[in-house]
């Protein structure tokens, strides 16, 4: 009995899947009339109503999205393109995208681009075909690739990065460095590094110079010795290895700095774990600070900088929903500013 019925089963699995144009063929109408009864489309006389809704009981056919939104040419695929899915920052981005996106009736394709060279990858996810609307994460924009995104002719929000043609939301990165910068100051440290990633982003080097400005606005001096990277290239180097090898490299030039910035909270969180396997403590004998707050940094009582990340997700979310409801040439550009999230890590205990 059993035998049989999974016969059956693998019989059924095998039948070819009903489709739109099979539909189309048994009520003797065009694709396009199916799809307009399926929308419950006005512009369909009853008579062709009958025949198109008993073909579809006839031959069982159970409609796809794609069917329902063929007549509407309504958006049906939201590509995101990310330099990578699996790293704390980009998650967050990709949670408020998530939650916003419900209510647009849109299947979502993530496509990584890798962080080594994200153009490349751009060039490959044009190459396997558009969706129907694109939103980039972290991507930055050059002449090759915003030629690209023009060419779909879909509806585009940049996330973390900026382009006069487009719809973005833009992180005020240099900003961010410069509150790094000024708390560290204003805790009392005098001697300030900080750990870089392998590979140079338009990100980390705007955070960079807004941590230089700060130093620069208060008179501190600059060591360019207690500017480190560690070896790792993997997402970029915006990675715990990374920060763990930042340390190392510290010790091996035999000078650390009273306090660190590092570009990101996972490089911190490496560090962290760097600087209690040599034995000193944060913030007694070191400060450290990282960037992004991400959910571990509150359980470790981390300093870090709050890109608001959740919410710009959201918020351009909301915006592709507005572009494709009401297609306009006027363009939502912001720069989302960060706050400085104050913890223990950089408490100095001798200020």
């Amino acid at each position: 009995m059993f035998s049989q019925a999974y016969k059956n089963d693998k019989m059924k699995s095998k039948q070819k899947k009903i489709t739109i144009y099979q539909v189309a063929q048994r009520a003797g109408v065009a694709i396009s009339t199916v799809s307009r009864v399926l929308n419950n489309s006005p512009n369909v006389s009853e008579k062709t109503k009958e025949k198109v809704n008993e073909a579809i009981k006839e031959l069982n056919f159970r409609p796809q999205v794609s069917a329902r939104k063929l007549a509407s040419r309504e958006p049906q695929m939201l590509a995101i393109a990310v330099p990578s899915f699996t790293t704390p920052y980009y998650n967050e981005v990709l949670k408020g995208v998530k939650d916003e996106i419900r209510e647009m009736d849109l299947d979502i394709v993530i496509y990584n681009t890798g962080s080594k060279n994200p153009k490349e990858g751009i060039e490959n996810f044009f190459n396997r075909g558009t969706a129907d609307t694109i939103i980039t994460i972290s991507i930055d924009i050059d002449e090759s690739i915003h030629h690209q995104l023009q060419s779909s002719q879909v509806p585009i929000i940049l996330i973390g990065s900026s382009h006069p043609e487009y719809n973005y939301f833009e992180l005020n990165n240099r900003k961010g460095g410069f509150l790094a910068g000024e708390h560290l100051i204003k805790q009392g440290y005098k001697k300030l590094g900080m750990i870089q990633p392998a590979i140079s982003t338009n990100a980390s080097e705007f955070r960079k110079q807004g941590f230089l400005d700060a130093l620069r606005e208060f008179k501190m001096p600059v060591n360019k010795d207690l500017f480190v990277t560690g070896s790792s290239t993997k997402h970029a180097g915006f990675t715990e290895e990374a920060g763990f090898e930042a340390i190392y490299e510290y010790e091996k030039r035999g000078e650390f700095p009273d306090a660190i910035f590092c570009s990101n909270d996972t490089q911190a969180i490496g560090a962290y774990h760097a600087l209690n396997k040599l034995g000193m403590r944060v913030p007694d004998d070191i400060g450290l600070m990282g960037y992004d707050n991400i959910k571990f940094t509150n359980y470790l009582d981390l300093t870090t900088i709050d890109q608001k990340m959740y919410s710009v997700g959201v918020q351009a979310t909301k915006r592709l929903a507005e572009i494709i409801k009401h297609p306009t040439d006027e363009k939502v550009q912001e720069i989302i500013d960060p706050v400085l999230v104050a913890r223990n890590s950089t408490k100095n205990p001798n200020a």
